[in-house]
């Protein structure tokens, strides 16, 4: 049986239902690991499920790239898409509402609501565009405990996510040690592969060689949207696998007229590529893009020094999980993570899932993830 088979329903899972999102406002200055800094930050986020008294229930959820604050859950009665991780999050589920205080912000430099280079400098009345401050995760995270901090939290449960998530993961059981229960972090690594790097650096070019995008600082209605779709278009090929395309695409091609050449859709796999580039642009922004995907490829825990120094600070016992499929995170990736914890003495578990849905399986419902997930957050 392939582990991406859908797993069964379960008879007393249940829905978030409606979620109202909230903003967390900082008046105080916020420094950035670069020496930039901003006068005042805001997070977005969402939260599922009641804080207990004692406080010691809560979970951040920490999203990937093109997520945002968003993971379970509808924010009204006409509104089709759930939150991106509405199959993990809710009732019954292993990240179980009943259960737990369920957190997730929309990272620090993002654009669903959180500050980032297109918020407005309070200093000068206009878009930070390229004004705002180098990025890096190790930011994304201490913004995150400040918002920590407003609940009156001192030790999460767990932090929990997946991809650019999972490195922020790591970033929290290595910057906040003492305010980590656990930690499960899917699909990630200790650092991009030059190829990572590659990959996203040509989607950047494509962003900034577009005309509208003006040197980042665009309105914010005409933007690059030729640039930032065709950057979508490239990383969401690497989001996928060979079989997993083949297998849902293979070489199915539309009708039209075979009489005459043309650059139009022509193959299937043309037309959903598209369509993901066209749909991106009409929620991200692409200074947002740049900044994201710079933040990733600066993630290092090799260094200063090596990965053995930088994981000696983890006292939480932490879950890696891989996926087979996985090529622009692969699964040796992950495991050098735990293999460097474990020499380390640290308490760490390496998973790998045989999922054929490349790096976004973690996005996908599967009979041994969620079993996975289970078991870790209620040891």
């Amino acid at each position: 049986m392939n582990d991406s088979e859908q797993a069964p329903l379960i008879s007393d899972e249940g829905e978030v239902g409606f979620v109202e999102y909230q903003d967390f406002v900082s008046k105080e200055p916020f420094q950035f690991v670069s020496g930039g800094s901003i006068p005042e930050l805001t997070l977005r986020y969402e939260t599922y499920g009641h804080l207990s008294a004692a406080k010691d229930n809560a979970i951040l959820i920490c999203h990937a790239l093109s997520g945002d604050h968003h993971c379970a859950g509808v924010h009204g009665i006409e509104e089709r898409k759930q939150g991106w991780w509405n199959f993990m999050v809710g009732p019954g589920k292993p990240i179980d509402t009943t259960r737990y205080f369920v957190i997730c912000s929309n990272v620090l430099g993002g654009c669903q609501g959180s500050t980032g280079p297109g918020s407005i400098n309070p200093a000068t009345g206009r878009p930070y565009n390229l004004d705002f401050p180098k990025l890096t995760v190790q930011d994304m995270v201490k913004a995150q405990s400040l918002l920590i901090d407003s609940f009156g939290i001192d030790r999460l449960h767990a932090v929990i996510g997946g991809s650019m998530g999972g490195m922020q993961t790591l970033q929290w059981a290595i910057d906040f040690p003492q305010r980590v229960g656990r930690y499960i972090a899917l699909a990630c690594g200790a650092r991009h592969t030059a190829q990572a790097i590659a990959f996203n650096d040509t989607g950047r070019q494509a962003i900034i060689s577009d005309p509208e995008w003006k040197g980042g600082n665009y309105d914010p209605q005409e933007g690059p949207a030729q640039g930032l779709a065709v950057a979508r278009m490239m990383a969401h090929i690497t989001y996928l696998s060979d079989v997993g395309m083949e297998s849902k695409f293979g070489r199915k091609r539309r009708s039209g007229d075979q009489s005459r050449e043309h650059f139009e859709v022509e193959f299937e796999v043309e037309s959903y590529l598209r369509y993901q580039g066209a749909s991106f642009v009409t929620r991200f922004d692409a200074n947002t893009y740049l900044y994201l995907t710079k933040a990733l490829d600066r993630f290092d825990l090799h260094s200063p020094e090596s990965l053995d120094v930088t994981l000696q600070a983890v006292t939480a016992p932490g879950l890696v999980v891989g996926f087979t499929s996985d090529w622009l995170y692969p699964p040796q990736g992950n495991r050098e993570v735990v293999e460097a914890l474990l020499r380390l003495g640290k308490d760490a578990t390496y998973a790998e899932l045989a999922m054929d849905f490349g790096h976004d399986s973690f996005l996908l419902r599967a009979p041994q993830l969620y079993e996975l997930m289970h078991r870790f957050l209620s040891r």
